[in-house]
């Protein structure tokens, strides 16, 4: 009987999964689509098809029947493409449309649930219409092996997203939000919307105008578990998903609110005050199901030194542990009461306004230097040519062995470094996490990753990883950073790095403040980033936040600049002349009599020059690899230091 090959894929990508306001919307994007993929893979296997590629665990596949062992899944785990073996009748199009079923009666649950007796007809056509014109499906059926059938299949493109009319939804780009009306009017979308923002609570806050794609990303998870789908011969089922997933700001906060609850000069009453406090703004408990690691560790301590458990602490917004945060805020309602001369208003924003002052004493009256880093980061990692490797028939168990060992074992390593795994399938990674564990995280995922092709038997592939860290400031547009994250790893760690490295940008409120890449092999010692152990250096040694760091940091540029030489000239100074130069310019920055020495100095300071020098990756005509080091000075590498070693905190 003759083996033939189904090539499948659904998209798109890109535009369903980082088209997001919240990290939820990012985390129910990426779960759809894989959960859409995943009800493919079934549908395959309902008719004795084989998936080659990707290697799926088939408890995870077990679950769309309810069949499924231990813990469900979470998190997006299957790729949104995939390679079955064939042999025996198959038809293709019972595939595609148990995948447009499950959608389909998926956002027919969350209409009838949510919006049916609000909406009429009107909106009831573009929920149809918004739902029907999606997906992207193609596939091909074959007997030829050749890797890239699909990518050429796909080129003959025959969907295009219709021509939406109205008021555009906030979270989707171009698609029409779901009150009808043509243009913008606030009387009218708070007419049809009001009474959904009752309906949904913390799902939706009001002033969110949303299609029907964002708002099924919005709200499928509370509905999940009740999902039973009737396809071709097999009963599909949903099941319980948590719903805790961690907004930026909580993120961003989560260690010094560790060290918050574990401070023993912290007092029980100081900490009630403080939840208090944020109780009386009308703070929701948003992350009451949200487990990371580091907070879930500090309330077990926390329960054996204190009277008073801190548990609805943990569970605020992170926002209102800012102060810059809440300082805007008064300004925004001092604007508000300027504005009206509504004195029931007038009250009700004074009141707000008092509020505020007070959760600014609470906080205040805490009496700790740290304050909490506005900053967090989005970890994006991905396999170097495995393409290229794929298209050899016989490497491609070894690949599809290996990369299922790599997958099981991210979410463990993710959640070890108090991160949010959003999706994690074959040698994509895609992850949130507090700025002090990102780059720990990305090389402890590198490291696993090179070991799983090492581990699995096979033909020798030189699998390599690249990854990508947005640092991004909690008002940067999430959206924004989540697109410039697949930039910086395509753009900048595999082509301009050349591959098998670490690219790293920070986007501070006004823009992008620093970019800095560098090969893992190059910027690796005892497998842990030379940058970190700098900035944990400066940071150790930095008792003072107006001593040293500052002062040796202020002017990097310029002294980079310096130390440069001309354009096709060479330097004037030499590599160990800048650096005793430096090093120099270093102890005489801040430091105590004798704290440090110029030999100490220059070793640290070599160490930092050397990082701030760009390197590419090559290899030559043997795959042996070679290193094209610039003769510039990059300052971003310094600054980068300082950024971690503030922990973003100017």
């Amino acid at each position: 009987m003759t083996t033939r090959y189904f090539y499948f894929t659904i998209g798109p990508v890109q535009s369903f999964v980082a088209q997001a306001r919240r990290t939820r919307d990012f985390w129910a994007g990426s779960f759809i689509l894989s959960w859409l993929a995943a009800v493919a893979m079934r549908s395959v296997q309902k008719q004795n098809g084989k998936i080659s590629f990707p290697k799926v665990k088939d408890n995870y596949l077990d679950w769309l029947e309810g069949k499924g062992q231990g813990e469900p899944p979470h998190q997006g785990t299957v790729p949104n493409r995939f390679k079955a073996e064939i042999k025996g009748p198959f038809d293709p199009k019972i595939i595609i449309a148990n995948v447009n079923q499950a959608w389909h009666e998926l956002a027919e649950l969350i209409w009838q649930q949510d919006l049916e007796k609000s909406a009429g007809k009107a909106q009831r056509e573009i929920w149809e219409r918004q739902i029907a014109h999606f997906w992207e499906i193609s596939w091909i059926l074959t007997e030829s092996q050749e890797s890239n059938l699909l990518d050429r299949r796909k080129n003959w493109r025959d969907y295009f997203a219709p021509d939406e009319p109205g008021v555009k939804c906030m979270v989707m780009e171009g698609w029409q939000e779901l009150s009808s009306i043509s243009r913008p009017n606030k009387d009218e979308l708070k007419a049809f919307w009001q009474p959904i923002y009752e309906k949904v609570g913390m799902d939706l806050r009001e002033g969110e105008y949303l299609c029907a794609i964002a708002f099924v990303k919005r709200r499928f998870a509370r509905y999940f578990a009740k999902l039973q789908v009737n396809l071709n011969d097999w009963t599909l089922k949903g099941w319980d998903l948590e719903t805790g997933v961690p907004s930026v700001s909580y993120l961003a906060t989560v260690h010094w609110l560790e060290k918050l609850i574990r401070n023993e000069n912290v007092t029980d009453d100081q900490l009630r005050n403080l939840h208090e406090a944020a109780r009386k703004m009308g703070t929701d408990y948003g992350e009451w199901h949200t487990d990371i690691h580091c907070i879930k560790e500090a309330y077990q301590y926390a329960k054996k030194i204190r009277k008073h458990s801190p548990n609805r602490l943990k569970a605020l917004d992170g926002r209102v542990f800012f102060e810059s945060t809440l300082q805007n805020d008064i300004a925004k309602t001092e604007k508000q009461i300027a504005q009206t001369e509504d004195q029931k208003e007038i009250g009700e924003k004074t009141a707000q306004k008092q509020s505020i002052n007070d959760m600014l004493a609470a906080l205040n009256a805490l009496e700790i230097d740290d304050k909490p880093s506005p900053f967090y980061a989005i970890l994006l990692m991905d396999g170097d040519s495995l393409g290229q490797h794929m298209s050899d028939t016989t490497k491609q168990a070894k690949i599809s062995t290996a990369l299922n060992d790599f997958t099981n074992q991210v979410p463990e390593i993710v959640k070890k470094n108090n991160g949010f795994l959003v999706y994690a399938g074959g040698d994509d990674v895609l992850a949130i996490l507090p700025l002090e564990d990102a780059l720990a995280c990305a090389t402890e995922l590198r490291s696993v990753y090179l070991q799983a092709f090492k581990n699995t038997k096979g033909p020798n592939i030189p699998a390599t990883i690249s990854g990508a860290v947005e640092f991004a400031h909690i008002k940067m547009p999430l959206t924004k950073i989540l697109r410039d994250s697949h930039s910086l790893l395509d753009k900048i760690a595999k082509e301009k790095c050349g591959r098998d490295a670490i690219a790293v940008r920070v986007w501070k409120p006004g823009g992008k403040a620093i970019e800095w890449a560098m090969p893992w092999k190059k910027s690796l010692e005892d497998n842990q980033l030379v940058i970190e152990t700098l900035a944990t250096q400066f940071r150790e040694q930095n008792d003072d936040k107006n001593g040293f760091s500052s002062k040796f940091f202020y002017k990097i540029r310029e002294r980079f600049e310096l130390l440069n030489p001309p354009k096709n000239e060479q330097s004037i100074l030499d590599l160990e002349q800048a650096c005793t130069l430096l090093a120099a310019d270093y102890v005489a920055s801040g430091f105590k009599d004798e704290q440090i020495n110029l030999t100490k100095a220059e070793k640290i300071v070599a160490q930092l020059l050397e990082q701030c020098r760009p390197v590419t990756r090559c290899l030559d005509e043997d795959n042996h690899e070679l290193w094209l080091s610039s003769p510039y000075l990059n300052a971003d590498g310094a600054l980068l230091i300082r950024f971690l070693a503030n922990k973003g905190v100017e």
